[in-house]
């Protein structure tokens, strides 16, 4: 094990050591096992569609399509239906919200982050008449912003829109595995590859060959170097990535700026 320490920039740890050790000091987190990994800050996202980008590099434009059927629908203050969280999703996003953003990819339209009942009014939290609305969250790379929209599942009409800027949520699932692919691409993935390599004997390709998890990154004072100033207002992570059913492999030194599109190695 020390070999691997030693050898590669990303080190091999067995089994669940890590969260005990540097890991859960450094970061402040606990590790989670294999089974509760896919719940480390967020929704599945990335549902948008994707369309080609005109030949000048810019988006191709939206075209307004009309909400999908309400299908199965809760009551009161049921969780969401299946149905319900796609058409809310597919209401929020559109008009100017869909062909200006733009997602991890950097393609049309921001990334979704989460869909979740609205909480009650506070005169009439049990209301069962109440009319259902949903929240629906998304982070828009283009200026770096969060957008939440409320829907009425009633009308099928946005009700409100907030913008924050200096937010930064927990990552999609589709966050981290963007950031995993930056940092498997990038020169400085090469000991997270090699110790993979190590691990199970085979070649790191794929960000679906790891479990991830994520915490987000926020720039301190004095932070080194200074390409990480902007982590805040920029969407930035550090990833804890684990050979499926195998160990942590330990990349704590290397933070991914999702806005930027780069990886930097913490000074």
């Amino acid at each position: 094990m020390r070999k691997i320490v030693h050898r590669h920039l990303g080190k091999v740890v067995a089994g669940t050591a890590i969260a005990v050790a540097g890991t859960a000091v450094m970061v402040g987190i606990t590790l989670p096992g294999t089974a509760g990994a896919d719940d480390s800050g967020g929704t599945k996202g990335g549902r948008t569609a994707k369309p080609a980008a005109q030949a000048n590099g810019a988006p191709a434009p939206g075209v307004v399509e009309q909400a999908p059927a309400e299908g199965q629908k809760g009551k009161g203050l049921d969780p969401l239906t299946d149905d319900e969280t796609k058409r809310v999703e597919k209401i929020a996003l559109s008009g100017q919200l869909l062909n200006s953003g733009e997602n991890v990819k950097g393609a049309r339209g921001p990334q979704r982050l989460t869909v979740e009942m609205t909480e009650p009014d506070t005169d009439q939290p049990d209301d069962a008449n109440a009319p259902r609305r949903a929240d629906v969250t998304f982070y828009d790379y283009r200026n770096d912003s969060v957008v939440t929209r409320t829907v009425n599942l009633d009308t099928g009409k946005v009700e409100e829109t907030s913008t924050q800027h200096d937010v930064q949520p927990p990552l999609s699932i589709a966050e981290q595995t963007e950031a995993a692919r930056l940092l498997i691409a990038d020169p400085l993935g090469a000991g997270l590859k090699a110790d993979y390599k190590d691990a199970t004997g085979k070649e790191l390709t794929s960000p679906d060959q790891l479990t991830l998890t994520s915490m987000v990154f926020r720039a301190s004072p004095g932070v080194k170097p200074a390409e990480l100033a902007k982590c805040g207002e920029h969407r930035c992570t550090r990833l804890f990535p684990k050979v499926k059913n195998g160990a942590w492999i330990d990349t704590r030194d290397f933070v991914i700026d999702l806005s930027a599109r780069k990886v930097v190695k913490l000074g």
